[in-house]
């Protein structure tokens, strides 16, 4: 899986009759025991989650117009 396999699934919930409760509940533990899936977030926002720099002012345009009125 690390160099040659899949890098991700798709699960569709209505051809899971049975929900996702079996994955969530027995399939992610295992993965992250094997550290292949993550078992805890770094930051706390969806920014943070995802590695995205913070934006600059300048990357705002308008944002000053409205303060400034």
């Amino acid at each position: 899986m690390q160099t040659d396999g899949a890098d991700g699934f798709f699960f569709v919930p209505h051809l899971t009759p049975g929900g996702l409760d079996d994955l969530v509940d027995r399939v992610v533990p295992l993965l992250q025991e094997k550290r292949v899936f993550r078992t805890d977030y770094t930051g706390t926002t969806l920014r943070d989650r995802l590695s995205l720099p913070a934006p600059s002012r300048a990357a705002r345009p308008g944002r000053d117009q409205k303060e400034a009125s």
